[in-house]
């Protein structure tokens, strides 16, 4: 295993991505569409919050679901907005980390994605614990 191996080996480079006036419907799309379960939220390239999942459900009063088949209540859409559910100024890590980096703040937390940001912090993409997983299983 390479000690010093970057975040950018691990990381989806192309995120995909909500923008700050996004509406919830979209999200739920996104979720299920592209088997995600994280979303940077954007305002042009600079990150601005983060909406997983569980956020959406958090909201919907669902018991219990399916990542990837969930059926959430609508209605709830109109009475929040993306800003007023997503985590605003995220934990964000350097594109220059290393993936020990990386795996270190993801034992400290309480999250399982991190944005990667440039020196002006535009988003160059994401890195979730499941990359983080599949790369040490790859390297056993």
């Amino acid at each position: 295993m390479k000690k010093r191996e970057s975040v950018r080996h691990i990381m989806a480079t192309e995120p995909i991505v909500l923008h700050l006036n996004d509406g919830l419907g979209e999200a739920e799309k996104l979720f299920k569409k592209n088997r995600v379960r994280h979303l940077p939220v954007v305002s042009g390239a600079k990150i601005v919050g983060i909406l997983s999942m569980t956020d959406l459900a958090r909201i919907s009063f669902v018991d219990s679901y399916d990542p990837h088949d969930f059926t959430i209540d609508t209605s709830v859409y109109s009475l929040f907005t993306l800003e007023q559910i997503m985590v605003r100024k995220p934990a964000c890590i350097p594109d220059k980390a290393t993936i020990k980096e990386v795996a270190e703040i993801f034992l400290d937390v309480d999250f399982h994605a991190l944005p990667v940001v440039d020196d002006k912090n535009e988003l160059q993409g994401i890195v979730t614990t499941t990359d983080l997983i599949k790369y040490l299983v790859e390297m056993y």
